[in-house]
This record gives C-alpha cells, structure tokens and sequence, in this order.
C-alpha cells in the first residue's frame, strides 16, 4: 500500500482519482481548500461518493460543514486536509504528519475567461501554490509526482494532431500561460533536486461529477430546463472530448510509470485523438435529453481556441493508455448522473448531505 497525496481532491477529477486509489487499496491524503468558485457542497458531496458513503448530516455552514465532512470521511486509508496551497505553512503540517510516496498535483484555477477577468489569482494559485507543493515536496523528500497540465498550453497550434513535440510558447490566455510556468517548475526542480515527475496535459475533460460552469454540464442543464443555449462562434470550433473513466486509467497508468522508473521529466497528452464539433456536441446533447435544442449565437470569446486534438502515441507507448469511451456513451453516463444528482444542482443549503 503506497500513501498518495492528491491536491484538489474533492473536485471533478480528484474525486475520482481519490475513488479509484481506494479502490486499488492505496492511502490517500485528500487536500483541498474548497474555495468559492461554485458551491462547496458540490465538493462535500464528491467526496462522499468517492468514499461511497451515502450517510447524510445537515448543512449549516462552511466551516461546520467541512469539520463535520471530516468527521465523517477521516479513516480506513483516507484523510481530507481543508487546506490552500498558497499557505505554505499548511502544506509543511500535511506532508510532516504524512509519509507521502507521490504527490498528483490537480489543484488550481481552472477556465480560460475567468483567468482573463482575474490574472493575478490565477498566477497566485496555479504558479506560486505549485510552487509551494515543490517545495514541501523537497522539503519532506517527496521524489515522485504528476502535474495536471491543459490542452490550453497549445493556444492556437497550427499542426494538428497536437504533439508533445510542439512548441508551446504563445499562449493566449492566462490560465494556459501558468500551466506552461508549472511545466516549466516541473523541469526545474527535476533538474535541481532529482523529483521525477510526469506532466499530463488534460483534454476537455467531461462525465460525472463535472463543474457546474463546464460547457457539457451547463448545456445539459439549460437545455434541460428548457432554456436557450448559448453557442459562440459558428459552432464549428472543435474539442477532443475525453471521458473521466478514461483519464483517471491515464493517470494512474502514469503514475505506475513514474514510480517504476527513475530520472524521469515528461509531459503527455491524455486525450481520444478524435475531435468532437460545438455543434455537434449540441446535438449530441439534445439526443441524450430527448429534447431540441433554442441557440442563441454570440462572438467568439477571447482566449478561445479553435480547436484541441490530442496526438496519444506518447501516452500509448509509455503506459499503454488507451481511451476506450465513445463520446455518445459518455455523454449518456453523464446525463444519468445528472439526473440522479438532484437534476445537477447545487445542494440546497437546508438539503442532507
């Protein structure tokens, strides 16, 4: 059994990659700062999934909730840290009372247009919070972890499929500007202080549990209701969908290969090497509602790439990745859960949890 420590644990991926530790047998350490970027109840009750715990107790208030969450969670091989990465203080206390083995870094700010509206939080949280888990890393002689980095670092790359080969130095948004800084960091403390480290660049991730501000999630939910959607551009931008079933076999498929092998600095893709259209993902949606679809049409937005498109013959031959989800089969498994998660809302401040 290895002890895992995994930062923004309770969110989409997280959860699912806590779920999935678990379930090989592993410890895991579960660190997350539940911050205000959509309601964190949605994370209180990630975690409850993960841990496949269907007991409730009421809500009250943040600081209660999330005291009575580790009450609840704390054991049989699973501890959550309430903590922020930007404290560096906060971290030196997990990793002093933790013997980690690796760390998988998920934490951040995420989304290209409120990295536009806010750069400095977004460089403060992704750039100097990754930072700070190096450094408790050197500190505490943590010498293996994973990145989670973006298709964004390929801004609007010409050369299709997107390749790990490709340089990725004109990035057009801020978020996709500090996950080329991680990578950067990455490399740095590999040279200076032998941390292997993989960095693995996410492709429009989707399925259960998915943010509530996610393109797929927001459609789902608006069409189900019955309001109009808003599509920017024509609809012919295009994105490399990739199921959540898929991406955790990729992390985990790469954290086995960290582990098993020394002096390692790489990046990878994990995407499905097909791309999926806005409009057909559109369609897509409204086949698994069983509904039409009314499209309000705006500008494109700034930061907005055209397109993403993951080469994964890297990810392939190092750990045998292979994304086996077709989309429509994913995009159903989501709706599902979207109906069963209380129609995909938020909870309720009164609701059990």
């Amino acid at each position: 059994m290895s002890t895992y420590c995994v930062t923004g644990g309770a969110g989409f991926i997280g959860s699912h990659l806590c779920e999935r530790l678990l379930r090989l047998g592993h410890r895991v350490v579960c660190v997350d700062n539940f911050n205000d970027a959509y309601d964190y109840k949605i994370k209180i009750k990630n975690i409850l999934n993960s841990k496949g715990m269907e007991s409730t107790f009421q809500s009250f208030n943040k600081e209660t909730d999330l005291l009575h969450l580790q009450q609840a969670v704390d054991g049989d091989g699973y501890r959550l840290v309430a903590a922020d990465i930007r404290h560096a203080d906060e971290l030196d206390g997990t990793f002093a009372g933790e013997r980690i083995d690796a760390v998988i870094h998920l934490a951040a700010m995420a989304g290209v247009r409120p990295s536009i509206a806010d750069p400095l939080l977004y460089e403060d949280v992704n750039v100097r919070g990754t930072l700070h888990v190096l450094e408790a890393m050197r500190k505490h002689g943590v010498r293996k972890w994973l990145c989670a980095s973006s298709s964004s670092v390929y801004g609007n790359n010409a050369q299709v499929p997107f390749s790990e080969r490709d340089i990725v130095d004109r990035s057009i948004s801020p978020y996709a500007a500090t996950k080329k800084a991680c990578e950067v960091l990455g490399h740095t403390y590999y040279h200076l202080h032998a941390i292997d480290t993989m960095m693995l660049r996410f492709f429009t991730v989707y399925g259960e549990r998915q943010r509530p501000d996610l393109a797929i999630h927001k459609f789902v939910r608006m069409l189900d209701r019955g309001e109009e959607l808003t599509v920017f551009g024509d609809g012919s931008s295009r994105r490399d969908y990739t199921y959540v079933g898929d991406i955790i076999d990729g992390i985990v498929g790469a954290l086995h290969y960290v582990e098993g092998h020394e002096n390692v600095y790489e990046i990878v893709n994990l995407g499905t090497n097909r791309t999926i259209s806005l409009l057909e993902l559109v369609r897509g949606v409204e086949q698994a509602l069983g509904k039409t679809a009314r499209i309000r049409r705006l500008p494109n937005q700034p930061g907005d790439v055209a397109r993403t498109y993951a080469d994964i013959s890297k990810a392939k031959r190092l750990f045998g990745y292979d994304p086996r989800t077709d989309f429509a089969d994913g995009l159903n498994k989501f709706v599902t859960w979207y109906r069963g998660n209380t129609n995909g809302q938020a909870l309720d401040r009164r609701a059990d949890l």
